[in-house]
C-alpha cells in the first residue's frame, strides 16, 4: 500500500497490480495499495537480502533503524514516524474497495550509492466499502463492490465483498530516490514545510524532506520498486479471508477478501 496511499500524481507505476493507496500522496496506488505509487527497478541488494532473511510480514512491522548495522555519520539510517494515516484502497478490478487506517513509518537509508526510503504501514485496519476521498480524489466503491483480488486472472470480476467487512493490514514500499538526491530537512514532521502531520502521505514526506528539483524535475521523481501488503479478515461470511498485494519480486498477488463468487 497503504498511501499508505501515495498519490499517483507524480509517480509512474510499472507493476501496479492494484494500488495500496496506502500511500504516497504524490503517488498512485499500487495494488490494492493505498493510492499513489510507481514501481520499476529491483530493490537494492542489501535491502533485498534483509527482506529475504526476515520475510515480508516481519519486514513490514520490524524497527528497521535498530535492525540495520549501526549507522555512521557518513551512512546514517534514520527513522521517522509513526504518522497516523488513512487512505482508500484499490483492487485488481480498478475500483476502490475499502478504506484503510494505519500508522506510516519511514526509514531513510543514506549510502554512498544513494538514498533509499522504506515506507512501512503498521497497525493497519480496513473497512468496506470505500466512501471516497477528497484528499486523494477517489470515488466511492461501486455496488456491487468487486473484491480486491477479483480481477487477478480475469477482466471480468470473479467475486464481490460485502459492505461492513473489517480486517487487519500491514505492508511496506521500497523507494529509491533518483541519483543526486539529497536530504534537505531532518524535521520530525511528515510535512517539513508546515511542521504538520495532518494528511500525511509518502509523497508529502519525500517532497518536503529531500531535493525537489534535481536535476530538472519538480517535484522530485521517485517510484516504488518493491511493495508488499497483507490483508486478513476472519469470519463475516467470507469465502476467502486473506489477500496479498505484492510486486513480482515479492511473489505477486495472491488470494482475496471475498464474500461471494460472481461466476
Amino acid at each position: 500500500m497503504k498511501t499508505k496511499m501515495m498519490n499517483l500524481r507524480k509517480i509512474t507505476v510499472l507493476a501496479l497490480t492494484a494500488l495500496l493507496v496506502m500511500g504516497v500522496s504524490g503517488l498512485s496506488m499500487v495494488k490494492g495499495m493505498p493510492t499513489g505509487e510507481t514501481t520499476s527497478a529491483p530493490a537494492l541488494n542489501p535491502l533485498t537480502s534483509l527482506i529475504n532473511t526476515l520475510g515480508d510480514d516481519l519486514f513490514s512491522t520490524v524497527d528497521l533503524a535498530t535492525l540495520v548495522d549501526p549507522a555512521s555519520p557518513a551512512t546514517p539510517t534514520t527513522h521517522y514516524g509513526p504518522y497516523a494515516s488513512s487512505s482508500p484502497d484499490s483492487g485488481t478490478c480498478g475500483n476502490f474497495w475499502a478504506d484503510d487506517t494505519f500508522d506510516r513509518h519511514f526509514t531513510v537509508f543514506t549510502r554512498a550509492t544513494g538514498i533509499t526510503i522504506v515506507e512501512q504501514f503498521k497497525d493497519g485496519s480496513f473497512i468496506t466499502p470505500s466512501t471516497g476521498s477528497v484528499l486523494f480524489s477517489t470515488p466511492p466503491s461501486p455496488s456491487p463492490n468487486p473484491s480486491p483480488g477479483a480481477c487477478e486472472t480475469s477482466l471480468v470480476p470473479q467475486g464481490t465483498v460485502d459492505n461492513g467487512v473489517t480486517g487487519s493490514l500491514h505492508g511496506y514500499f521500497v523507494i529509491p530516490l533518483q541519483a543526486g538526491s539529497t536530504q534537505d530537512s531532518n524535521s520530525p514532521y511528515c510535512n517539513a514545510l508546515t511542521s504538520s502531520n495532518t494528511d500525511c502521505t509518502g509523497t508529502t514526506f519525500i517532497e518536503t524532506h529531500f531535493t525537489s528539483c534535481y536535476p530538472a524535475h519538480c517535484p522530485v521523481d521517485f517510484s516504488v520498486t518493491t511493495f508488499f501488503d497483507h490483508y486478513a479478515a476472519g469470519g463475516q461470511g467470507l469465502i476467502i479471508t486473506e489477500w496479498k498485494n505484492a510486486s513480482a519480486d515479492r511473489g505477486g498477488n495472491h488470494g482475496d477478501i471475498r464474500s461471494s463468487n460472481t461466476v
